[in-house]
């Protein structure tokens, strides 16, 4: 009998004891999605680029493309992305290349604490050196538009969506894909201006 009360309770003691704790899930959302987009702050990120191994025909594809911007006025932030490619194959190796300007608009009707759609242009240039080739260099301008969604995970750090329209004048690729439409996800820091 002494044994069965101890038993009970022990089981009574850990029972309400795990009850008690507080148990803390992962942040998800932040409720910061207007004070991010505000006059002076800065964006810097990176968009997911692709990288890849094809066994069968032995190439390599590897795709970077960090951008920073500065927000000239509440909303709306002008700044540049720069497209870095390489793709090893057998026979020979093709490094791509670009810098694209663009300016980005965060869209108020519609915003929530956590998250704001947004609206962007681009004009830049690109380019690709390919060896083992006649086609030595190829440098083309690259002009587009694009919309996307960012969701604020942090009170700074938002990971963004964007579906892409990107035009070329050569046949090379662009940042996370050839020219024409393209999908691609990213991971943006908004940082506070010195003002701030």
């Amino acid at each position: 009998m002494k044994h069965l009360f101890l038993v009970s309770a022990c089981f009574l003691a850990f029972t309400f004891g795990a009850a008690a704790q507080d148990v803390t899930l992962p942040q998800v959302t932040s409720s910061s999605a207007f004070e991010a987009v505000q006059k002076g702050n800065w964006l810097v990120g990176a968009g997911i680029g692709s990288i890849g191994f094809n066994f069968k025909t032995d190439e390599f594809n590897i795709d970077v493309m960090p951008d920073a911007a500065y927000f000239v006025s509440d909303n709306a932030a002008l700044g540049a992305e720069v497209q870095l490619g390489l793709r090893a194959y057998d026979g020979g190796t093709n490094f791509r290349y670009g810098i694209t300007p663009f300016a980005r608009y965060y869209f108020p009707e519609g915003a929530a604490p956590t998250h704001r759609w947004f609206g962007e242009a681009r004009v830049g240039v690109a380019g690709s050196s390919t060896k083992d080739s006649d086609e030595d260099a190829v440098v083309s301008s690259v002009y587009g538009v694009g919309a996307g969604y960012a969701h604020f995970i942090t009170s700074n750090v938002a990971l963004e969506g964007i579906l892409r329209y990107t035009r070329s004048h050569a046949d090379i690729d662009v940042g996370s894909g050839t020219a024409g439409l393209s999908v691609g996800v990213g991971l943006q820091i908004y940082l506070p201006g010195s003002s701030r």
